[in-house]
Formats: structure tokens, sequence, C-alpha cells
């Protein structure tokens, strides 16, 4: 590894070592959305080392996210928030790949849409495109880390397809609610759990929130879990197991 690479993340590495910043280094993740939770997602990678990453959204920059989404500024109104996170990310670390596509992710595009990668993360805000994402985890296999935020109150877990329940047996159905209310500091936590949980997996550091849905509620500032389980007969991950 170059000096200044070391250097740079000389803090790190006392953690997980060298061989570990080596395993960011060629990690490929794939983050669908750029704003509230995408933000602090996709800087920790960045800043992390992680050698490339793949963000997702097909909007543009309006002046109601720059409450909670902090890689877009107020001279980024109106630009691809594609584009506007990929500048930011760059800047704070130009040794890494950013790709970016603008498109909503879908059902029928979803299999072209996402490439080969280590890692998909869930940034999204509504639970239809969830589904889909989560699909597509479970037949390829590739881990998915879920965040979902609300007002206050948000939640994360880690899937592992073929061991852990899948999304949809947690949250068999979707949510329906166009705009909702959030404090930025919301997906400023769970955003960041979740970094941390893709850190985790790709050095194999740690306990992951694997069969566990972390609840954080900021109103009284306080941390819950639920132990989640497979739903018997999932739609999702039940048939795909039996293939």
């Amino acid at each position: 590894m170059e000096k200044i690479a070391s250097e740079k993340y000389i803090r790190q590495i006392m953690l997980f070592g060298e061989e570990g910043q080596e395993k960011l280094r060629k990690a490929r993740v794939f983050v669908a959305g750029a704003g509230g939770l995408g933000s602090p997602i996709s800087t920790y990678l960045a800043v992390a080392g992680v050698g490339k990453i793949i963000i997702a959204d097909f909007d543009t920059v309006d002046p109601s996210n720059l409450n909670r989404q902090f890689l877009h500024h107020e001279r980024d109104i109106g630009r691809d928030k594609i584009k506007s996170a990929a500048d930011k990310l760059l800047s704070m670390n130009p040794e890494i790949k950013v790709e970016t596509i603008k498109e909503k992710i879908t059902d029928e595009n979803a299999g072209s849409l996402v490439p080969p990668c280590d890692l998909i993360i869930d940034a999204l805000d509504n639970f239809d495109t969830r589904h889909v994402l989560n699909r597509l985890a479970v037949e390829r296999k590739i881990p998915l880390i879920h965040g979902a935020v609300s007002g206050y109150r948000g939640q994360a877990t880690t899937i592992i397809p073929g061991k852990t329940p899948c999304l949809y047996c947690i949250f068999p159905s979707s949510f329906k609610k166009e705009v909702f209310p959030v404090l930025g500091t919301t997906p400023g936590v769970i955003g960041t759990i979740q970094a941390n949980e893709a850190i985790k997996y790709l050095t194999g550091q740690g306990k992951l929130l694997e069969n566990r849905l972390l609840l954080w509620d900021g109103l009284s500032c306080s941390f819950s879990e639920l132990n989640v389980n497979k739903t018997e007969n999932c739609p999702v991950c039940g048939i795909n197991e039996k293939r």
C-alpha cells in the first residue's frame, strides 16, 4: 500500500490491518439513493476507501432536500443528485471510483441496472422499490443492508440471503406515503449505521445486524432491537432457497 494511502487510513488500519483495507479497496458497493440516507452512507464508504461506489438515483436536487441530504448544497439545486453526489465524494477521496446511474429502479430494469457488486445498500424512501431490490438481492445472493426513516425514528437490518429473513419476511406490505416528515439527524444516524454494517461486512469484522431489526427513537435518544425470523414459504426467499 502506498505511503500516502497508508497515512490516510492509518486509524482504521489499526483496527483491521492492511488486509482489511485492501478488501475495502477491492470492494464494489451499490447504493440505491443519493438522498438523506445515501449522503452519510456514501460519504463514509468513500472516506473509508471503498474502491468503487455505484450510486443510482433519478431525481434532481430540490430546496426541501437540503435539511438532511448534506451531499447537496444550495448551488446544486436543479442538478442531478448523482452528479452532485459524485462531485462531493471524489473531492473527499479522489482515489476511489464513483459510477452513477440516473434511473428509477423498477421490476423491469433492476436486473440490468444493478451491476455485479459485493453489497447492495438500501438508501431509498419507499418500500415498493425496496422490495424490488430485495428480490434481486435474494436472487443473486448479494447481502442487502436496509435502512428507513420517518420523523425522529429509523430502523436498520442486514439481510444475508440464505441465512437471514429477507425484507419481505419482515415487511410483507408496502407503506404508501409520498411525503413524510423527517429531521435531518435521523437519516444521519441510520445511514451511519448502514455504512458501519457495510464496512464490517466487507472487512469481516464484528457482529452484523443479522436476524435483528435495530430501532432508533430520536426523541428518547434510545435504541431497541426486535428479533426477526424467516417467514415460512416466503414468496421471495422461500422460493429462491428451493431452487
